[in-house]
C-alpha cells in the first residue's frame, strides 16, 4: 500500500554514443566483443525462474562468420510449453497485485543497467549474433531499448491518471486491470529492442508473459533476460521459451487462459495465427488482444522539386542500413527523370564507397544478412533483376556465402512501375527504382498507394509546400509512419510512435500509450456515498 503519489523520473531519450576513433566506448566494445567471441556459452530456457538445460543442443553462429560457434541453446519441446504456461499463471496473482511503482522500478532499473554496466555486452551480443555494425547496434539494442523501458513507465502513469468525473455524493473510479490470463510475445531477429519490448510492455502493465524470440536472436535475448533478472524481475513474470513456433502455437492458442499476442514478424505468419485464434475463439475466457507489426514494402516518392543530394542519401541510408533488414527499410523509390541523372550518380557513388564485411571491423557499413535462408531468398531477387529485360542492376549485385552471408547493397532500375521487385517484400539490401516522366507526376500517388498491400513506412521528397500538403493527404493511408524529406527509417520512442496498417499490422504503435492500452482491461467502479432507501422516483407522486 502506497502512502504517496509517486512521480517517476522524467523519461528522456537515451543518448546515442558515437564510437569514434579513440573513444573509450569503442575500446570497451571491442574488448567485450573479443571476450565474448572467445567464449562458448550455453543458453537455457528460463521458465518460472528455473534455468532449463535440456533438449536438443543447437549451435549459435555469427552470420558474418558461420563456421565460428558463439555458443549453444537448448531447444525445448511440448513439455516446456506447458511448463511456461504453468509458470506464467502461477506468478500472475502476486505480480498483478504488486503496486505499479514497484513494477516500474524494475524496468527503470533495467534501463539504467542497460545504459551502464551492460551497454557493451548488449551491443556486442547484437553485433556478433545478428551482424549489426556498432552504430546500428547502439541505436537499437541500447538507446531504443532504454527508451522503451523508460517511456513505457511514463505512459503507464498517464493511463492510470485517466479517471472519470464524479458528481456529488458519488465517487467514480477507473481501474486498469491486467488481462485475465497470460500474454504470448513472439519477437523478431532484426531489432534487439523489439525483442525486449514485446514481453516487457505487457509485463509492466501487470501481465505475465511467455516470450519466444527468433532463433537467430537468442544470443542477445539471453542478455536481455539477464538484465531483467538483475533488475529484480520476479520468477515467472517473463518466461523465455525456446521451442519451434508451431509447437508453441498449437498449445498456447488452444489454452483457455491465452489472453493476448504481442507479435513482430512476417505477415503470413501473423495472418495464420489470427486465423487459428479465430477458430479457437470459443475456448478462451476472454477475447484475446492481438497486436502485430508485420511486413513492409516501404517507399520513397520524389517530386521534381526534391533536393537530389538529400534524396540520394535517404535512398542509400534508408535501403542499406542493417542490410535492409528493417521492416521500415526503403525498398522501392519513384524518382522524376529530370533529377534522376544527378540522384543516380550520387547514390551509386555512395554505394561503391560502402565497405562490406564483419561488424568486428568498424569500418564496414554493410554486414551479413541473418542466415542462409534469407541469403537465398534475397539473392533470388537479384537473379530475377539480372535476367529480366525490364530491369537493370545499376549498383552492387554480387554476393558470397562461403564465409558469411554477404550481399552487396544492390540498386535496380526497372521500367515497369508494377514490376515484381516493386511489389514483393525482399527484406534485404535491394532497392528498386522506377524513373517516371515529370509530366506523369500526378499519376504517381495512385501507383505508390496501390502497388503494395503494405502500409508501414513511406517518405516523400519535395521543396514545394503545396506538393508536400497534397502528397501527405493523398498517401495518408499508405504508411503508418510518414516522413517528409527524410528516410523512412529510424523512428524514435517518444517522438515517432511506430506501426502501420493494411498488411503491415494492427498499427498499435510500439513505444506509445496506445500500445500499453492493449494490455489492460479497464474496470469502471462507482461508489454511492448516500444510496437511496426507497425505490420510488419523484415522478410517481400525485398530480
Amino acid at each position: 500500500m502506497s502512502d504517496a503519489f509517486f512521480q517517476l523520473p522524467k523519461a528522456k531519450n537515451e543518448p546515442v554514443w558515437s564510437y569514434a576513433p579513440g573513444s573509450p566506448e569503442k575500446a570497451a566494445l571491442k574488448a567485450k566483443m573479443a571476450e565474448m567471441k572467445g567464449q562458448v556459452v550455453e543458453i537455457p530456457q528460463t521458465l518460472g525462474g528455473k534455468k532449463i538445460l535440456e533438449g536438443e543442443k543447437i549451435a549459435i553462429r555469427p552470420p558474418h562468420e558461420h563456421k565460428h560457434i558463439l555458443g549453444y541453446y537448448y531447444k525445448g519441446g511440448i513439455q516446456h510449453v506447458h511448463m511456461a504456461i504453468e509458470a506464467a499463471m502461477a506468478a500472475k496473482p502476486s505480480w498483478e497485485a504488486m503496486p505499479w511503482e514497484e513494477r516500474a522500478a524494475i524496468f527503470l532499473k533495467a534501463a539504467d543497467l542497460l545504459a551502464g554496466p551492460y551497454r557493451a555486452k548488449m551491443n556486442a551480443a547484437t553485433m556478433l549474433g545478428q551482424s549489426k555494425n556498432a552504430y546500428q547496434a547502439e541505436i537499437d539494442a541500447v538507446a531504443e531499448f532504454c527508451d522503451f523501458l523508460r517511456f513505457n513507465a511514463e505512459y503507464m502513469v498517464q493511463i492510470y491518471k485517466e479517471q472519470p468525473q464524479s458528481p456529488a455524493l458519488t465517487w467514480n473510479r477507473m481501474e486498469y486491470r491486467a488481462l485475465e490470463g497470460f500474454v504470448f510475445a513472439i519477437t523478431p531477429f532484426n531489432f534487439t529492442s523489439i525483442a525486449g519490448n514485446l514481453p516487457a510492455a505487457p509485463a509492466l502493465m501487470g501481465n505475465t508473459v511467455i516470450w519466444k524470440p527468433a532463433e537467430t536472436q537468442i544470443y542477445s535475448a539471453a542478455v536481455i533476460m539477464e538484465i531483467f533478472e538483475a533488475a529484480g524481475l520476479p520468477p515467472g513474470v517473463i518466461n523465455l521459451l525456446l521451442v519451434d513456433g508451431p509447437i508453441a502455437g498449437d498449445i498456447i492458442f488452444s489454452h483457455a487462459d491465452f489472453a493476448g499476442l504481442h507479435f513482430t514478424g512476417s505477415t503470413k505468419v501473423f495472418q495464420g495465427m489470427w486465423t487459428t485464434i479465430g477458430k479457437n475463439i470459443t475456448k478462451y475466457k476472454s477475447y484475446p488482444r492481438i497486436v502485430g507489426e508485420t511486413g513492409g514494402k516501404d517507399f520513397i516518392l520524389a517530386h521534381p522539386s526534391a533536393n537530389p543530394t538529400a534524396l540520394a542519401v535517404a535512398m542509400v541510408r534508408g535501403a542499406f542500413e542493417y542490410q535492409g533488414q528493417k521492416c521500415s527499410a526503403a525498398s522501392r523509390a519513384y524518382v522524376p527523370r529530370s533529377i534522376w541523372p544527378e540522384v543516380k550518380e550520387k547514390a551509386v557513388a555512395m554505394v561503391k564507397d560502402m565497405k562490406l564485411g564483419s561488424p568486428e571491423d568498424f569500418r564496414n557499413f554493410v554486414n551479413a544478412v541473418i542466415d542462409e535462408r534469407a541469403f537465398d531468398k534475397i539473392t533470388s531477387y537479384i537473379v530475377v533483376a539480372r535476367d529480366a529485360k525490364d530491369a537493370e542492376i545499376i549498383a552492387g549485385g554480387k554476393y558470397d556465402k562461403s564465409k558469411g552471408y554477404f550481399i552487396e547493397p544492390t540498386m535496380v532500375e526497372v521500367s515497369d512501375a508494377k514490376h515484381r521487385l516493386m511489389q514483393e517484400e525482399i527484406f534485404g539490401p535491394v532497392l528498386t527504382i522506377y524513373v517516371y516522366e515529370d509530366a506523369d507526376f500526378d499519376q504517381m500517388t495512385a501507383i505508390v498507394d496501390s502497388t503494395s498491400p503494405y502500409a508501414l513506412t513511406g517518405a516523400i521528397f519535395a521543396q514545394d509546400r503545396g506538393v508536400i500538403h497534397a502528397l501527405s493527404n493523398a498517401l495518408r493511408n499508405a504508411a503508418g509512419n510518414f516522413y517528409i524529406n527524410d528516410k523512412p527509417t529510424g523512428a524514435v520512442v517518444g517522438q515517432q510512435p511506430f506501426g502501420g496498417a493494411r498488411a503491415s499490422g494492427t498499427n498499435d504503435k510500439a513505444g506509445s500509450v496506445w500500445n500499453l492500452l492493449r494490455w489492460v482491461s479497464p474496470r469502471a467502479m462507482k461508489e454511492n456515498f448516500d444510496p437511496p432507501v426507497d425505490y420510488k422516483y419523484p415522478f410517481l407522486g400525485e398530480e
